[in-house]
Order: C-alpha cells, then structure tokens, then sequence
C-alpha cells in the first residue's frame, strides 16, 4: 500500500484557464504542483515563468492520453488530487476538425480516470479517503436556452450541439461512471465561459481587444445577440479550489460569473475601454470597426448558469463584477505586448485567416453608435 504526499497532479496547467489555476494555487496552498501539458497552440509555458523556478513546481510536457506516462507521473509523486483542465476548446476548430476534440476531450480524460483507479486502488485507506479527482467541465454540454428559460442546474439533461460540446459531455459521463461504478472519488465542474489573463486570442474578449487595438475588423458573429455568462477566471480558479477542498465525491457543481451579456455588448463595452485606456487623436470610436460576419453552424443562442448550489453548499461566489472584471482583462491585454507576440505564431494567424475570412464576406459592416 502507498501514502499520498501533499501534491497535485494538474492537467493543462499551460492553458489560459490551467495556468491561471496553478498560479493562484501557489499563492495560496502550500502543496507542490505537478503540471502536464502537451503544449499546444493554445497551451504556453510562459505563463508560468514567476513560478518555474519554485521548487514546489514541476512541469511535464507530455500528452494525457498516454497512458503509461501518467501512470508513471501517479507513482512517482504520488499526488492528493488530479485536476483535470486539459482540453480542446474552442467551438469553431471543433467544427473544422472534431478528431483532435475526441482525442483529447475523450480519449484523453478515460485514459486519466483509468490510471487514477489503478493508482487510487494501491493506496492505503487514508490515501484512498484522501483523494480527489475533479474533472473541470462546461455549460455547453447543456445545449442553449430560449431567451426566458431558466439557467442550466446540475440536473439540465444534456443536449450538446458542436463537436465541442459533445466531446466534454462524453468526458463528463465518463467521469460519473468511474465514480458510480468504481467509486473512484470524482468531482466535476461545469463553467460559464472564461475570461482573463493568458486566454489565447482567437476567443471572443481577447480578439476584440487585440483587433481594436491594431483598428482591424471587429468579427461578431450573426446578430451579435447570442448570450454568454461571464466568468472571471480567477473567481472560476477560486471556485475549482473550494469544490476541490470541500465538495462532496460524486457531485456535480455549476460555476458561473452572474454576469449574462450579449457578445455585441461585450464587444462595445470592449471598444470603449480601449478608447478610454488607448485613445487615438482624431479617430473614430472602435465601435465603427465591428463587422457582422455570417453565423457558425448550430451556434447557441444563450448559456446562463445557476450557481447556487456551490453558494449554498460551499459559500463560494464570484467576487468580480463583469464591468470590473473586463476592465483588468483589457489592461492586462494592453500591457503585455511581449506575451501577445509570442503567441502570435504563423500557425495562429492562418487559423483566424480560415475561420474568419469567408465569413466576413458574406456579412454587413458596422454598428455605429
């Protein structure tokens, strides 16, 4: 039989949302963090520079979906809890390619819950009564919502509508199986979409930013009436951190910012903070640069998350208010030029190129004021 040590084993901590994770996990706890990351193109190592030189930090590149690697990694830290955000995410390359999605997203995650039941079952009863799996999830595996329904709980029926989606939906069955059928000690949450530091500019906030800034073509998709719950990562962060210490195995727990927008609002509230934070003597207001474009294929029309259960069962809410929490985000984006070039790979821009460039062609321009 082994003991635990006073370690976790974070998946995707090179991610926007992963990293974000580990670096207020080591503000905060004292165990030591061991992190997995493939290093994708959204996946970035940078993020943690303030921290790879702590010894309380380990980074691993490698790929979650072999197996005999993680395996590995378990027996030889031997750590209290695996958090698991490595994931493919982003919709639209869910559409154009599905096959890295099912990879990562299900592949991916059955081979992390096989080996954590290898490995959990040859601890001793503390380590077992001790350990944690917690498999960090979205809202979109609950499909969208009419404008009057009311907000996704932890018992929506699933209905997922992309590539994506699906993918996390089937990540999150096999997670409740592993629980229900072996007792392996899963937690799972499901989040509203993210926003923050270190997100990878091909989603919404950090695109809009960057292209006003640079007065290039501001993309929104459809009538831009499309509604989003919005979720500052470092609440999201705080939130993972509280379900991970205090949830009980087995449960589900909905995370969301309360903050509901339509993206054109997003992205007009987006186009003045750069007008105010970076203004520009005789130029138009960024708003004339926003772009219709034609829809995505099965684009939701709204998301909306009823957190209450996470409030009422672990005091947990976010404590950033969307306007306060855009505002940081617009900051940090303006002044980290250097993280922002070096992310900007040849790979990137032909992806925004493919994504966007037909679409903006069959569109009408502008919103005025």
């Amino acid at each position: 039989m082994s003991t635990i040590n006073d370690t976790i084993l974070v998946t995707g901590g090179a991610g926007f949302i992963g990293s974000n994770f580990v670096l207020t996990w080591m503000k905060a706890n004292s165990a030591a963090v061991v992190n997995l990351d493939l290093l994708t193109y959204a996946g970035n190592a940078a993020n943690l520079a303030s921290v790879e030189a702590d010894p309380h930090y380990t980074f691993v590149h490698g790929d979650i979906c072999y197996a005999e690697l993680v395996g590995s990694l378990l027996r030889e830290h031997r750590p209290r809890a695996i958090v698991h955000f490595a994931a493919e995410s982003h919709v639209d390359r869910s559409i154009v390619s599905p096959e890295a999605f099912i990879r990562t997203n299900v592949m991916g995650t059955f081979t992390l819950l096989e080996q954590a039941r290898t490995y959990w079952s040859e601890l001793d009863e503390s380590g077992r009564t001790g350990f944690r799996f917690l498999h960090v999830s979205t809202d979109e595996v609950y499909g969208t919502l009419g404008p009057d329904d009311p907000a996704f709980s932890e018992t929506t029926a699933y209905a997922p509508n992309s590539p994506y989606a699906a993918s996390k939906a089937g990540s999150d069955h096999l997670a409740r199986a592993y629980f229900h059928t072996f007792g392996l000690p899963v937690l799972t949450t499901n989040c509203s979409n993210n926003y923050g530091p270190f997100q990878f500019p091909e989603k919404l906030i950090p695109l809009m930013i960057l292209n006003a800034l640079e007065g290039k073509p501001l993309p929104v998709y459809g009538d831009g009436k499309n509604v989003r719950d919005w979720l500052f990562v470092e609440d999201h962060c705080a939130a993972v951190r509280r379900v991970l210490e205090s949830g009980r195995p087995g449960e589900t727990y909905n995370v969301g910012g309360n903050s509901e927008r339509a993206n054109i609002d997003v992205v007009t509230a987006i186009c003045d903070l750069v007008d105010e934070m970076r203004p520009e003597a005789g130029a138009a207001a960024r708003r004339e640069l926003i772009t219709y474009v034609q829809d995505r294929p099965g684009h939701d029309r709204r998301y909306a998350i009823d957190a209450g259960k996470i409030t009422h069962e672990l005091n947990w809410k976010p404590a950033e208010r969307f306007e306060s929490g855009l505002r940081k985000t617009v900051r940090w984006y303006l002044e980290n030029s250097e993280w922002i070039d070096g992310v900007r790979t040849g790979a990137y821009r032909e992806w925004l190129t493919e994504n966007y460039g037909e679409r903006r062609n069959a569109g009408t321009k502008g919103l005025g004021t």
